[in-house]
């Protein structure tokens, strides 16, 4: 069987969000079994799995992603949407559009240490649109 639900997320700041607990809420009930699918709709934001416990590795990804990728080059031809708009399509690329992650005894298998991550790399990116599937 499959279960599918979508539902935005409210306007988070630019930067690394944990969003396993909103995703969940969205959820109804998960099976015994399965698998948790979670897409988000948008090219300059994404999704990823990382550390949930220390709020610094937040930072660490923001900066790390800024360093990597940086805004205004002068080599961007695709800069009408502000120069934060450009780095945020290669910075999605680069952590993908979506996760999958096990479910079992009702649960999330995540790591201990693990959560879901909104990485948001707009100043002003907006509500943003998940689709979250569950196979089973």
């Amino acid at each position: 069987m499959i279960k599918q639900v979508e539902f935005s997320l409210p306007q988070y700041s630019r930067g690394f969000h944990i969003i396993t607990t909103e995703i969940l809420n969205h959820i109804e009930e998960l099976p015994e079994m399965g698998v948790l699918h979670v897409f988000i709709k948008h090219t300059s934001a994404g999704l990823t799995i990382n550390e949930n416990a220390d709020p610094t590795v937040l930072q660490d990804f923001e900066n790390s992603f800024n360093h990597i990728v940086k805004e205004n080059e002068p080599f961007y031809k695709h800069t009408f949407e502000g120069s934060d708009d450009m780095p945020a399509h290669i910075k999605s690329s680069m952590v993908g559009s979506s996760v999958s992650i096990p479910i079992t005894n009702h649960q999330l298998n995540l790591g201990t240490w693990q959560g879901i991550y909104l990485c948001e790399f707009r100043n002003y990116g907006g509500s943003r649109k998940l689709v979250a599937t569950i196979s089973f």
